[in-house]
């Protein structure tokens, strides 16, 4: 791989907890940091902080909410504009469960909320990206996913039955890592590797703070967490490593579904059409 320091890597999510000690730690190596948010003031603060932390005066900010899929759209067509290469693709950007009890939400598009800012907002600008990331090889994509999975009921995937948060927020995240699993394999031989972890159980970030209701508190820090994250996205030790489940730094099994090639071709399927991809 690349030197860090020559590297263009883009975080989402990088303006709280996980995203954000990524994104500096990157950026205190050098990279060439493109930081996504979907607060302005926030993504504005955060540009300045990490500009001060570090010296580093290559970051780029980009707002888009990922509750729309045509701003997800435009976020891509931006970056390819502005951008020459991308050697990473930290796709860290997401909503947590909430207090128990808690309304169903949806999407601009309609979408069950979780699954659309988790799983198809990333679906969509991974594969936007992929001509760029593919021209830059060997480069990276590492989806941030969660040991909490829950198989994905087809018959009902936006849960408009018997909703919960915490199950909408773990089928996302089993969602992530099926589309990991599928993406590694189409990509093989192309030099783009595909990777998801869960970084760290119940770091002390503010998502983890707002499903509090269901956990008893923080297990982990957000350090150890970027440290793992950063783990699968930099190190040496990962040249050619594709379509895997870490736990930390550690190879895992993720849930029996992910292994499932009929139900990722159904998840495959579903998810180009929900986007747009297949007409």
């Amino acid at each position: 791989m690349r030197a860090l320091n020559t590297q263009v890597i883009l975080v989402t999510g990088a303006t709280d907890g996980l995203g954000r000690h990524v994104a500096q730690d990157l950026a205190d190596q050098g990279a060439t940091v493109l930081l996504h948010g979907r607060n302005p003031d926030k993504g504005a603060a955060t540009l300045r902080h990490i500009r001060q932390a570090t010296g580093n005066d290559t970051l780029v900010y980009y707002n888009t909410d990922f509750a729309s899929l045509d701003n997800v759209r435009h976020l891509a067509e931006t970056i390819l504009a502005e951008h020459d290469r991308l050697d990473g693709l930290i796709n860290n950007a997401g909503l947590g469960a909430r207090a128990p009890g808690a309304l169903r939400q949806l999407s601009r598009d309609g979408y069950e909320r979780r699954f659309a800012v988790n799983y198809l907002a990333p679906f969509l600008l991974t594969h936007c990206l992929l001509p760029l990331l593919r021209r830059s090889a060997p480069a990276r994509i590492v989806h941030v996913a969660s040991v909490g999975q829950q198989p994905l009921d087809f018959d009902d995937v936006m849960l408009a039955e018997g909703y919960d948060d915490l199950r909408a927020y773990r089928q996302s995240k089993l969602a992530q890592i099926m589309f990991t699993f599928d993406q590694a394999e189409a990509l093989v031989g192309s030099g783009v590797t595909v990777n998801a972890l869960h970084p760290a159980t119940l770091m002390n970030t503010p998502m983890v703070g707002a499903a509090s209701g269901y956990f008893s508190g923080p297990m982990s820090t957000v350090e150890e967490g970027a440290e793992a994250v950063l783990y699968l996205a930099t190190s040496p030790d990962l040249d050619g490593v594709t379509g895997q489940y870490f736990d930390g730094k550690r190879r895992a099994r993720a849930h029996a579904q992910a292994y499932d090639a009929q139900a990722r071709r159904r998840l495959r399927t579903l998810s180009e059409a929900l986007t747009g991809l297949r007409a």
